[in-house]
């Protein structure tokens, strides 16, 4: 039972925010009484951690998986890129927001854990770039993974980047190629506009 609330949380939390959902409106979705949730989470902070720690578990053990891949640096970010949108479901800025403004304790955990975790990941992939010639060799390797990862997460700032006015996907994508084409060699580029091509 545990499992199957935690997945009904996610997927509530990630379509309407995570202050718009209270444990009633959990409890109804399921068809269950508020009291079996509180069974296995004594409070909805305890819930709201437990979503976003397994989530950010999920999701690093994806990329995991596609570093293994071994496939080229540039293919790489595109895959991580695509399976992170899949699996928060093209999520809209908003929930993240809900989540500093309203359990800033949470969000500050799980922003730790996404640099280090992203912070890893992007550096061994600069690394390779720059071994296999796609990435230019002189490029400040811990300062580039740190613009980074600020860059992906100012994304989430619906002040910065109001939902009315910008599509989360078209964002991604957008960065995605302004990262690239600021640290690619010639190489680099060719391979990256006919990744651009392909997924159109």
């Amino acid at each position: 039972m545990k499992d199957q609330i935690l997945l009904k949380a996610t997927e509530m939390f990630l379509t309407l925010g995570f202050k718009s959902v209270t444990m009633d409106d959990i409890a109804a979705e399921m068809g269950i009484s508020k009291k079996t949730i509180y069974q296995h989470f004594s409070t909805k902070p305890d819930l709201v951690k437990e979503v976003t720690l397994k989530l950010f578990e999920s999701i690093s053990c994806g990329i995991d998986t596609i570093s293994e891949n071994n496939l080229n640096p540039i293919e790489e970010l595109f895959e991580i890129k695509n399976f992170v949108l899949q699996h928060l479901k093209n999520e809209s800025a908003s929930p993240i927001y809900q989540l500093q403004k309203y359990y800033p304790k949470i969000h500050s955990t799980l922003k730790k854990k996404q640099f280090e975790k992203m912070d890893d990941c992007v550096i061994r992939n600069l690394k390779k770039g720059i071994e296999l010639g796609l990435y230019r060799k002189e490029i400040m390797i811990e300062a580039i993974g740190r613009l980074y990862f600020a860059g992906m997460s100012s994304l989430k700032d619906v002040e910065l980047f109001p939902t009315e006015m910008f599509n989360v996907k078209d964002l991604q994508n957008q960065y995605l190629e302004y990262h690239l084409r600021g640290i690619c060699t010639k190489k680099g580029i060719d391979n990256l506009e006919k990744l651009i091509k392909a997924n159109l």
